[in-house]
């Protein structure tokens, strides 16, 4: 309810409120074309548990329309050009919002806008990417957007519902997934890399207020509602420029527990956030003096013991508009760790 609010307020908002200006691209911020980590699983040890991973992951992957409120990714096509490109850079975790639509199907959404995409293009994209690079996996998360409130989406009625219209998707791309987390019903312990190798593993399904749908995905997450939960944080709401600083310490402290942490638990934390006066890209670049999450980030996971206890562990990192830097170095931590 909370979240469905805020992107009602932000949709509303977004017509009165003009456009700001693009902030400057950095090693952190808004640098994905630099990017090129096809292959950064491959040379990892297959015994190595997915969750002890250091993973890029995006936030709202496919969401480049919808005006400065809504869009939380730099765009690099319709159709699913936007995710081959992330894919391409190293990001392994996507977010992916998706509303019932006509025929049984889901096309891509941010709240009300539709962003250019089915999810037969997120898939098939998946599906060519991870042919050509047998060596590495992604993690998903899948999200029934609508809500039928102000500034969502409505699902278009007479259809199955969302868990059926998904089984007709796996069932179709039985070779894509992870098969133990995609079983209704079931839930699924955290893998090895090797176990999953070439496949699209799906951490949840999420219903349209954030309860898990149909016991998908891996076991862990069962409780993974809306915002945080005790392997997630998720603290999205950042109700103006001055609460990034809020928004940076909450990302360093669920960083610190992750790096802390059993590196058999897989942790999920949002380094994103917007409200009517923090756009997306302001909490990640920063704005009016303000150091955003992304840069504040970068520096924090290159400084050493003499500033505090390094990171070791990210867990998945969920970003908007990364750059080439910051993925590098999230990835940069797998090398450290299998030495």
């Amino acid at each position: 309810m909370k979240r469905a609010f805020a992107v009602a307020v932000c949709v509303l908002a977004s017509l009165l409120v003009a456009p700001q200006p693009v902030l400057a691209a950095d090693a952190s911020y808004r640098t994905l074309s630099a990017a090129d980590n096809p292959d950064w699983m491959a040379p990892l040890a297959g015994s190595t548990s997915l969750a002890a991973l250091s993973v890029p992951g995006t936030h709202e992957t496919m969401s480049t329309h919808g005006g400065a409120l809504t869009q939380t990714q730099e765009d690099f096509g319709d159709s699913g050009g936007t995710l081959a490109r992330q894919l391409t850079a190293g990001i392994r975790m996507i977010d992916i919002r998706a509303r019932v639509n006509t025929g049984n199907t889901f096309t891509i959404h941010h709240g009300a806008a539709y962003q250019n995409a089915n999810f037969d293009d997120v898939l098939s994209r998946l599906g060519t990417f991870l042919a050509q690079h047998p060596g590495e996996t992604v993690v998903m998360r899948l999200k029934q957007e609508c809500t039928g409130q102000l500034g969502s989406c409505t699902d278009v009625s007479g259809q199955k519902s969302f868990a059926d219209i998904f089984d007709t998707y796996t069932a179709r791309y039985s070779a894509l997934f992870w098969q133990p987390s995609v079983t209704r019903g079931a839930g699924a312990p955290t893998p090895s890399l090797g176990t999953v190798r070439g496949r699209v593993v799906l951490a949840v399904l999420h219903g349209p207020y954030g309860g898990p749908i149909g016991n998908y995905g891996l076991t862990q997450f069962s409780g993974w509602d809306d915002a945080s939960s005790t392997y997630v944080q998720d603290e999205y709401n950042v109700p103006n420029v001055g609460a990034i600083a809020t928004k940076r310490d909450q990302v360093r402290r669920f960083l610190d527990i992750t790096s802390a942490g059993d590196p058999g638990t897989m942790y999920v934390n949002f380094a994103s956030g917007s409200s009517v006066f923090a756009q997306p890209q302001q909490v990640a670049g920063g704005a009016f003096g303000v150091q955003g999450v992304n840069p504040f980030l970068l520096t924090y996971l290159n400084e050493g013991p003499e500033v505090h206890t390094p990171v070791v562990r990210t867990g998945m990192l969920m970003l908007d508009f990364p750059g080439s830097g910051l993925i590098s170095k999230v990835i940069s931590l797998n090398t450290v760790q299998q030495r």
